[in-house]
């Protein structure tokens, strides 16, 4: 797979990266080596894997909110928690999937947004509290096959039925399995599942960092991938 990088891309970089620093933001691997970043700092996922596709919901209003909420579709993450990504994502292309991508960390800003939309804890964790999305702990994915499909899970992304649920035993055994697939590799790799949605999974020690309001420059992400 080749990327390519507009003209723009590299005085825009270097732009953001400074005016980021203080907010604990990198761009990319060559970066975190050259400044010895530390395991909590936000990262770009596609700046040290191309192996994950990406369908950023909430970049989009096919959502439960029927909202765009996020300037634009990037997955930003704690480094930890990208490397026990890129670690999973590994285990499931030797068996001939891969991981599809809804949402990543969230800025606080995003959750109160989200909160004003539908303020009710049972479907948007109350920002008064954050989550672990806002963390930079959480992802909330699908796996896809060779040809791009995505696996059956049962219910779509953000069906907030008991049928989502992990437990739920009225759903077919291809469901069951690609639910225990996902599952077993996710947890291998350092993640716990969320019992009421098969698609979100949280890094064990998430609970260690604190919430935050960490943002970035739409315009210093014009990536094209070919």
């Amino acid at each position: 797979m080749k990327f390519y990088f507009k003209s723009s891309l590299v005085v825009c970089s270097l732009f953001w990266f400074v005016s980021c620093k203080s907010q604990n933001v990198v761009l990319n691997k060559d970066q975190a080596k050259e400044t010895s970043v530390n395991d909590s700092t936000f990262v770009n996922l596609k700046q040290y894997s191309q192996d994950f596709e990406y369908d950023m919901k909430y970049a989009t209003e096919d959502n439960f909110l029927k909202a765009k909420v996020y300037d634009c579709a990037e997955c930003f993450l704690r480094l930890k928690t990208v490397n026990a990504l890129i670690d999973a994502n590994k285990k499931f292309l030797e068996k001939g999937y891969k991981i599809k991508i809804f949402d990543c960390y969230r800025p606080l800003d995003i959750q109160k947004k989200m909160w004003k939309i539908v303020s009710n804890p049972k479907y948007v964790a109350d920002p008064a509290k954050g989550s672990i999305h806002n963390r930079g702990g959480a992802v909330d994915i699908t796996l896809i096959d060779s040809l791009g499909k995505e696996l059956d899970m049962g219910t779509p992304f953000d069906f907030f039925g008991i049928e989502a649920s992990h437990n739920y035993p009225n759903v077919s055994d291809n469901v069951k399995q690609n639910r225990i697939l996902l599952k077993t590799i996710m947890t291998s790799s350092g993640f716990n599942s969320f019992d009421s949605e098969w698609w979100h999974y949280n890094l064990k020690t998430a609970l260690n960092d604190a919430v935050s309001n960490a943002k970035w420059d739409c315009k210093c992400y014009s990536i094209h991938f070919k």
